[in-house]
């Protein structure tokens, strides 16, 4: 099956250092403690992270809705993830996703079915089986 790489790098002390995270196919994201914990530029592993799940999900979805006899138009996902102090550390402890799906013919009943079970049969979401993942999901 798939194989997938990327790789990451830090210079320097925790306070000034700078980092890189490089998917093996993709632009470099740089990062730093600024753009991680106090909203600087630059990118984090927490966006990663969210765009992973979100570019998994609508995927995934698409599949689903496809094995339904639907061909979704546009599936558009986003991803906020939420790091939180944990004792000595942080933790990922929720991630919500949103999702708008160009779609017509599906009652919004069976569409809804279709989004939770895809939320909960995407790769990404079981790697991040300890995470909380919640999904509002709706039809445009």
């Amino acid at each position: 099956m798939a194989i997938s790489k990327a790789s990451a790098q830090w210079e320097g002390s925790l306070r000034e250092g700078r980092g890189a995270m490089k998917p093996e196919h993709a632009p470099e994201a740089p990062f730093s403690l600024s753009s991680r914990f106090e909203g600087g530029r630059g990118s984090n592993p927490e966006e990663l992270l969210g765009a992973a799940l979100s570019g998994c999900f609508s995927m995934a979805l698409a599949a689903a809705l496809n094995k339904e006899g639907q061909n979704p138009k546009a599936v558009r996902t986003s991803a906020v993830v939420h790091l939180d102090k944990e004792g000595e550390g942080f933790k990922v402890s929720r991630i919500e996703l949103s999702t708008s799906v160009e779609l017509s013919g599906l009652p919004n009943e069976k569409f809804q079915a279709i989004a939770q079970e895809t939320k909960k049969q995407c790769p990404v979401s079981k790697a991040l089986a300890g995470t909380q993942i919640t999904l509002e999901a709706k039809l445009a």
